[in-house]
């Protein structure tokens, strides 16, 4: 598994090996001791969605003490996948990150603790997986605008399909950040 630095602090992009052969092929999704040398975050709950073309889902993120890291990954179709770094004392707060993730190309993103996180589904039924470091808790849940001006992120479309919770989130700069 290669394991690449991005430009945002502690964002981790994961190409793992894949084995094509006639059948098919073989991947190992997750290895902890070959991770461990960069993400020190054990992951207590597994989540899938199945998404349409279009459906964006986010800017999401849990509030401490229930913050959460995530290890994305696609398992079938694609997303164009975000993540905004709320670290107040992070040198790319603000900022934000994004790549294309695809049951085909296989690349993980891991996200820390700390991040807002959203993804944009680029293939009708795109299903997602992704592993979280804490459980999930209503009370700590939060969004961020999705199409918030100060955060400048391109989606590559105008109209997505949003949840309500998406339409009414808050815009970066009057959040209060407990980061």
């Amino acid at each position: 598994m290669i394991l690449e630095k991005t430009d945002i602090n502690d964002i981790i992009l994961l190409t793992p090996k894949v084995y094509y052969d006639s059948r098919g092929y073989f991947m190992e999704s997750y290895n902890e001791k070959k991770v461990a040398m960069l993400i020190k975050d054990r992951f207590v709950q597994d989540n899938e969605s199945v998404s349409h073309k279009n459906v964006l889902r986010g800017l999401h993120f849990q509030l401490p003490p229930h913050a959460q890291s995530k290890l994305i990954r696609v398992v079938k179709g694609s997303i164009l996948d975000v993540a905004v770094d709320l670290r107040k004392d992070s040198s790319t707060f603000g900022k934000h990150f994004k790549h294309v993730l695809s049951g085909e190309n296989k690349k993980q993103l891991y996200i820390p603790a700390g991040f807002a996180h959203g993804f944009l589904s680029l293939e009708d039924d795109t299903i997602l997986n992704y592993k979280c470091s804490d459980y999930y808790d209503a009370k700590s849940e939060a969004s961020l605008l999705w199409n918030d001006p100060d955060l400048s992120i391109d989606w590559g479309v105008l109209d997505p399909i949003l949840a309500e919770k998406d339409r009414m989130a808050e815009n970066f700069v009057t959040f209060e950040n407990p980061f």
